[in-house]
């Protein structure tokens, strides 16, 4: 199971475009203490290094939050620098969960194709680290702001560019009928309300 975001040198899918902004962790969920749908537990800890996806705004405003990628954070000031650039592409782990029934993850979708919408979704039946899944609502019935769709990651394509041919495409990518994280490709594109 994934307990922490997503890491590595090549979270980033895209070069660009990049309009970054700053905010406090009061400003961006699910983060910190009681960020759970339940608002009583820790859905996540940000820390310098970590890549994942956040609504920013207050919950109030769901669904209509503008969402970003965190790119720093700066602990000992409590800010953090985010890639809010409609067209970004960046990895972050989904969860397959389409939608919830009594607080917990009752259909799941076990084709993840290019153009599926993907949401930041508080649930607290999702695991630490993960904010994004394929569920438009919450564990609680509450609407979760877009975060983008599903796209090709930069070595998917069948082609036969540099690096040699490719002659098929990874996508869509097949997964269990059950709760699962899959490390997918996402194109930041929130809903424009």
């Amino acid at each position: 199971m994934v307990d922490v975001f997503y890491t590595g040198s090549d979270w980033e899918e895209s070069s660009g475009p990049y309009e970054t902004f700053m905010y406090t962790l009061d400003d961006i969920w699910p983060e910190g203490a009681d960020s759970e749908s339940d608002a009583a537990g820790d859905k996540d800890d940000l820390v310098n290094g970590m890549h994942q996806c956040f609504a920013i705004g207050a919950k109030a405003n769901r669904p209509h939050n503008a969402v970003g990628v965190s790119v720093s954070f700066n602990a000992n000031a409590g800010l953090g620098i985010f890639n809010c650039a409609m067209d970004f592409m960046f990895k972050a782990y989904v969860a397959n969960v389409l939608t919830y029934g009594g607080g917990a993850p009752a259909t799941f979708d076990t084709s993840l194709a290019v153009g599926d919408p993907v949401y930041v979704d508080d649930s607290d039946s999702l695991a630490s680290g993960i904010t994004l899944s394929r569920s438009p609502l919450n564990d609680d019935g509450n609407g979760n702001p877009m975060a983008g769709f599903i796209d090709y990651p930069q070595d998917a394509y069948a082609d036969f560019g540099v690096g040699g041919p490719n002659v098929t495409s990874d996508m869509p990518i097949t997964v269990a009928n059950s709760l699962v994280y899959t490390l997918v490709t996402v194109r930041l594109h929130p809903d424009l309300f």
